[in-house]
């Protein structure tokens, strides 16, 4: 199960396992965003291959319009799956205070 919402002004808050299944859910729910915005992952337990690519097109679609997305709240884990595929090295990712 996941969920994606709004949380304070300029962040998202999203929960649970963005896999294949959720896709088009949440990549319909950030393509109605601009400007910089924050991932609040606190609550992200898994992401798949899937979940990457859609972070990754929000990415270049608001890096376009002059925007970006940073991640942050996430976990050792999450982080470890950033670092192997090389996509620590394109969005700005805060760590979960641990």
């Amino acid at each position: 199960m996941l969920s994606i919402e709004a949380g304070v002004p300029g962040t998202v808050r999203i929960a649970g396992r963005l896999d294949a299944a959720q896709c088009p859910t949440v990549q319909a729910y950030l393509d109605k965003l601009a400007g910089t915005v924050t991932l609040d992952c606190r609550e992200l337990k898994y992401i798949s291959s899937a979940g990457l690519g859609v972070l990754l097109k929000t990415q270049k679609r608001l890096m376009a319009a002059g925007g970006k997305l940073r991640l942050t709240e996430v976990s050792r884990h999450l982080r470890d799956i950033f670092q192997y595929s090389g996509f620590d090295q394109i969005f700005d990712i805060e760590p979960a205070g641990e």
